[in-house]
């Protein structure tokens, strides 16, 4: 154990140290190439690494961390982990399908790589408005004539795929070779170092995968995904979504604060006492000009104010003095003009009329979706006389808003699929694979019991599983070792039982057919040939295919078992009829008929002392049918066809065959010959065919009995 903790620290240790050194190549390679200016990056060789002697999670990590430092010395680098996470991705699953092998496959990976990086990225600098490289600008504008349209930008695309080309490759190069410098056991290491338990093969990953499909529900590998995925983005919109609406609740106060101090400014700068003038004369009045300049002036110095106007508050609306052209070509009101007051000014109205100062306004009426920001001008005596008003456009906030969400989106996906990949990573090497693993080997454990040796190995390869979660998964697993190792001694135990006891049956059984053997003076070795008549007649039917449902092996090993019993009823037949050397009399036949019903008599009996045996119950068939015949002329019932048990059918061949060709008080053996034209002629008459026909092309084997026995 402590060796084997040993390993595990070891193999931790050193993927820790591989994803410290990819961040460390990563984040030195990239720094080196903006120090120096050159248009590469070479910020994806760390993550390449330990992709190919990880895994796809150290390489998550990697490239996440990767833009996160570099976010230090290059503000616009964590917006573009995506790539890094996407570079990282595709590397685990070309190493994964060992789709490198195939030489062909390698451009594709490049191509796949620039496409992130300049497909992408290109993407992704016209949504931040940031262009890292001057010389990709610089390019597209000399191919297309312009720095804009749509010709620039594909041209700007193309080179920036082109860029990434170069910068991918040399970037795969650095991160292969590292890894081909790597010694073969390390890399065994690092890649085994993120299992809980005996690595399994890509073969064994797909079994379990496949025997996890045959579920009627959802696997539970699908059911963990989806609910990660479900938590991981549940939490990213409730968190967005209270961000985004602090952060424009934050973006409100500020821009209302940057209109007050438009107004407040432009309040300053106009001279009370000309305001009565500029209203009734407008343009031609004294200083009215110059005022407007410097009204221009101010809102031009205020980022984000669309509209800078003076207006006079009276009682049936607002009358403008001064009202700014704005930036959009929108009309100004001339001096004079009068207007109603928008619905959202209307509980403002008694602090307006009163020339009290108010709070921004938000609304959206007759100039659009604005923020209005109200400065009393007040004269010597402190009367305000009018106020200026600064509105900066909502839409403009809105766009400050939308962009915000990009960069957040951005930021955050690179997270979500690090998030993402170390919840699938855990319950995968600490829940499903174990789960797997283990289901898989009970499986085999359960199903294949019947043999000791089997089910030992199943024990062994249950044991060599190894599974070490340090969790609750461990104990489940140790608890299952345990009890298949105590399964497994039970079930040797028993099978020892039952051996013995078989053995004790089938010597019951022998003394039993040699009490009866001995008693008939006539016939020798009669049991011991007849059983393996059987054998070899129930061996040929299933050779054949003949009664497959019938002929399984314990059906055939209780019949050979039991057939030296099937003339046991002769034990009740008196000696002078038994031994009788010449013909019986019709009354002493039917005495000698009668050892059928007295062996089914005794064998019942046995079967009820014994409380069941399939093996006594086919000796009872047997005992009490082997006289029967396939026409139905036998004896003592009568049966016909495959009314009669199987066993006596198999029997009624054996038994005449030996009665045949083994010598009697009352009459020599049988030519072989003559006994096989015999045994062919009563088939279908007084035997079963098909136990005739597996018989006859048996006669190899049952020659070998009869040699053993001395009749050949």
């Amino acid at each position: 154990m402590k060796a084997r903790s040993h390993k595990l620290d070891k193999s931790s240790l050193l993927r820790v140290l591989t994803v410290i050194l990819g961040i460390i190549v990563n984040v030195g390679l990239s720094y080196i190439m903006q120090r120096l200016a050159l248009p590469f990056y070479l910020d994806t060789a760390g993550t390449i690494f330990a992709t190919a002697l990880g895994g796809a999670f150290p390489g998550l990590i990697v490239a996440v961390a990767t833009n996160l430092i570099a976010s230090f010395y290059n503000a616009y680098s964590l917006y573009f982990a995506p790539i890094s996470v996407a570079i990282a991705l595709t590397t685990a699953w070309f190493v994964r399908k060992q789709l490198f092998r195939r030489r062909i496959l390698i451009p594709v990976y490049a191509l796949l790589l620039a496409l992130y990086g300049g497909g992408l990225g290109t993407l992704f600098q016209w949504a931040l408005k940031e262009a890292p490289f001057a010389e990709l600008d610089d390019a597209a504008t000399l191919l297309a004539g312009s720095s804009e349209g749509l010709r620039y930008s594909l041209y700007f695309m193309l080179a920036n795929f082109f860029l990434n080309l170069v910068d991918k490759s040399i970037a795969a190069g650095i991160g292969f070779l590292a890894v081909r410098l790597v010694p073969a056991g390390t890399k065994t290491l690092i890649h085994n170092g993120g299992w809980r338990q005996k690595p399994l093969t890509g073969r064994e990953i797909r079994e379990i995968r496949a025997d996890s499909a045959k579920t009627r529900g959802w696997r539970l590998q699908t059911r963990m995904t989806i609910m990660l995925t479900f938590t991981v983005i549940s939490i990213t919109i409730i968190m967005g979504f209270i961000s985004l609406n602090l952060y424009f609740d934050n973006l409100k106060k500020d821009h209302g604060q940057i209109a007050g101090h438009a107004a407040a400014l432009a309040a300053a700068t106009l001279d009370p006492d000309m305001l009565d003038a500029w209203l009734r004369e407008g343009k031609t009045a004294p200083g009215y000009l110059e005022a407007e300049e410097a009204l221009y002036r101010i809102r031009d110095s205020f980022e984000g104010v669309q509209y800078l106007y003076v207006i006079r508050i009276e009682q049936d609306g607002c009358r403008f003095i001064f009202d700014l052209v704005a930036e959009d070509g929108m009309a100004a009101y001339q001096p004079g003009d009068r207007i109603p007051f928008e619905e959202a000014f209307e509980p403002y109205l008694p602090a307006l009329h009163a020339g009290e100062e108010i709070e921004p306004i938000e609304s959206n009426d007759i100039s659009g979706w604005v923020l209005t920001a109200y400065s009393p001008i007040r004269n010597a005596r402190g009367t305000t006389v009018a106020y200026v008003g600064a509105d900066i456009s909502m839409n403009y906030l809105s766009d400050y808003v939308k962009a915000y969400i990009l960069r957040v989106v951005l930021l955050f996906s690179g997270f979500f699929v690090l998030i993402l990949g170390y919840g699938l990573w855990v319950s995968g090497v600490f829940l499903i694979y174990p789960t797997g693993s283990m289901a898989a080997s009970v499986e085999r454990f359960t199903s294949n019991n019947t043999d000791q040796k089997e089910l030992e190995d199943n024990v062994r390869r249950l044991q060599s599983l190894d599974i070490h979660t340090g969790d609750e998964m461990e104990q489940l697993y140790t608890a299952i070792c345990q009890m298949a190792t105590d399964v497994s001694d039970q079930m040797r135990s028993l099978r020892h039982y039952a051996e013995t006891t078989a053995q004790m049956q089938n010597g019951l059984i022998v003394t039993m057919a040699d009490l009866v053997e001995h008693r008939d003076s006539d016939t020798g070795a009669h049991i011991q040939k007849t059983a393996a008549y059987v054998r070899i007649i129930l061996q040929g039917l299933k050779r054949k295919g003949y009664y497959a449902d019938k002929l399984t092996p314990k059906y055939m090993a209780d019949v050979e078992m039991s057939a030296p019993l099937h003339d046991v009823g002769k034990i009740s037949i008196p000696d002078a009829v038994l031994n009788k050397a010449g013909p019986l009399t019709d009354e002493e036949y039917e005495i000698m008929k009668s050892h059928t019903t007295a062996g089914k008599k005794i064998m019942e009996d046995a079967i009820d002392t014994v409380q069941g045996g399939s093996y006594l119950k086919e000796a009872r068939n047997m005992a009490a049918y082997h006289h029967e015949r396939w026409d139905g002329k036998g004896y003592p019932e009568g049966l016909a066809g495959e009314v009669i048990p199987l066993s006596a059918r198999v029997m009624a061949v054996a038994d005449v065959f030996d009665a045949l060709t083994a010598p009697r008080v009352y009459k020599p053996s049988f030519p072989l010959d003559k006994v096989l034209a015999i045994i062919t002629e009563g088939s279908g008459k007084q035997f079963d065919p098909k136990c005739v026909e597996v018989f006859l092309e048996s006669m190899p084997e049952v020659k070998q009995v009869l040699r053993k026995y001395h009749y050949m």
